[in-house]
């Protein structure tokens, strides 16, 4: 696409220049005031056109230390040029219109052929070179090819105005030039407006229109997405930075947090071309949360492992229980004193008449180095559990059985079948005896996990 942009640009500067000096042979050979302005509009439009060149060649250089944003904000400095040049070629053209209308007499104007056919030339040439960069500024989504495209098209019209006051002169009418003139002169100053309302409006960050709006509707698409809570959006060449933030709930796991913001800038980018979101999540209550969630949020947020939270209508008090676990190795009153602020985050969130019971529970060590059993030892731990289970119909198959050794005793796994009509409760009740039986009849086995498996 740079390649593209600059391409157009450089075949706008053979056009103008071309255009340029046909203009001002004809204009000063016959005297047309109209032509000798379209001439220094053409001028203008050659030194726009190579400002155009420029700022596209730097425009299209990445971001560096000094511009983290890249450096499209040059094509809008560029056209702001431009437009100061058009009013300022309009200033001059009325000027020495008016004093032709107003009986100067010093210049006569001869409307020949040559200055009708280089009219029409140019009017050829303006309307292709227009379409053109047209086609090319919204390809590439760049102003200065945009306003490029201002200045041809705008160069168009004004030349069929000349060309009218061209043909009043051919018929005796002295003043058309002069007229003519004028209207050219009113034409781009009306371009420039236009070109200088869009560059400030870019220079200025102003947002693009309905940006918000459609970033909104985007976003709101998204599952996970709560609420949009703030959309900031501005247009820096080919470029458009969003800034959007909304809202998540916050039960969900970082991972998932973070999973749906990718969503959502993908979703950005894809619908709308150059875009470049930064997008941020915030956790949010929502009026659906259990109580359950509550204090599960409340835990997560306070780094604390909580298991078997079980939450009980009294009346018209809450009684809520769990199962909290600390390191081990913490002496009972440290303890304690976790469990306490964990109770008074709970009671904060949900009121202090709610009553919470903490159980404090060692925590399992991470990472802790063991070695595997010998195998004899593994069939006498598979025979123990078989054994055991024999007082249990309900658990079948002891199978897969490993022993783990380690320097506070040995960690015991083992899967069995179930029925699987059984509900879960029933299966957790029969397997968590069976594994308290098994550490009951070994001193040396200091942990025992049971994966219960339905009977296909």
């Amino acid at each position: 696409m740079q390649r593209e942009k600059e391409q157009v640009a450089l075949t706008s500067i053979a056009a103008s220049a071309a255009l340029t000096v046909a203009k001002g042979i004809v204009g000063f050979s016959t005297g047309s005031l109209a032509i000798l302005s379209e001439a220094a509009h053409s001028l203008i439009d050659l030194g726009a056109a190579i400002m155009t060149y420029i700022a596209v060649r730097i425009s299209g250089k990445p971001a560096d230390e000094e511009h983290h944003y890249g450096h499209g904000k040059v094509e809008s400095v560029s056209a702001l040029g431009e437009t100061a040049l058009l009013f300022l070629l309009s200033g001059m053209v009325i000027w020495e219109a008016g004093k032709r209308l107003l009986g100067d007499e010093s210049h006569t104007v001869v409307a020949t052929y040559w200055a009708f056919g280089v009219m029409i030339a140019s009017i050829v040439v303006d309307y292709y070179r227009a379409r053109a960069l047209t086609r090319t500024a919204v390809k590439t989504q760049s102003q200065a090819l945009e306003a490029d495209a201002l200045h041809f098209s705008s160069d168009m019209w004004s030349s069929l105005a000349v060309l009218v006051g061209l043909g009043g002169v051919y018929f005796g009418l002295a003043w058309a030039d002069a007229g003519a003139a004028i209207l050219v002169a009113v034409l781009v100053c009306s371009a420039g407006w236009r070109l200088c309302r869009r560059t400030i409006e870019t220079l200025t960050d102003t947002a693009p229109a309905g940006a918000a709006e459609k970033i909104t509707a985007i976003a709101e698409t998204i599952t996970g997405v709560v609420a949009v809570e703030q959309v900031r959006a501005r247009s820096v060449g080919d470029t458009t930075f969003i800034d959007l933030t909304f809202a998540v709930s916050r039960t969900l796991p970082i991972d998932r947090v973070s999973a749906i913001k990718g969503e959502v800038a993908s979703a950005i980018a894809r619908e709308i071309p150059g875009a470049e979101p930064v997008v941020t999540a915030n956790p949010v209550a929502l009026d659906s949360e259990t109580v359950l969630d509550r204090v599960m949020v409340i835990a997560r947020n306070r780094a604390l492992a909580v298991h078997h939270v079980t939450v009980h209508n009294i009346r018209d008090r809450l009684a809520i229980a769990l199962d909290l676990e600390v390191d081990g190795k913490l002496t009972l009153a440290d303890a304690h004193a976790i469990a306490d602020g964990l109770e008074e985050a709970i009671a904060a969130e949900l009121g202090t008449g709610v009553e919470v019971e903490t159980h404090i529970e060692p925590l399992e060590p991470v990472d802790a180095l063991g070695r595997e059993a010998p195998t004899e030892r593994v069939l006498a731990v598979q025979t123990m559990l078989a054994e055991l289970a024999v007082q249990d119909r309900a658990l079948r198959n002891i199978h897969d059985v490993r022993v783990r050794e380690t320097d506070d005793g040995e960690i015991v796994n083992f899967h069995c079948d179930v029925d699987p009509d059984l509900s879960v409760q029933t299966v957790h009740e029969k397997v968590d005896a069976l594994e308290r039986a098994l550490k009951q009849h070994s001193s040396l086995i200091k942990r025992v996990i049971g994966h219960a498996e339905p009977i296909s």
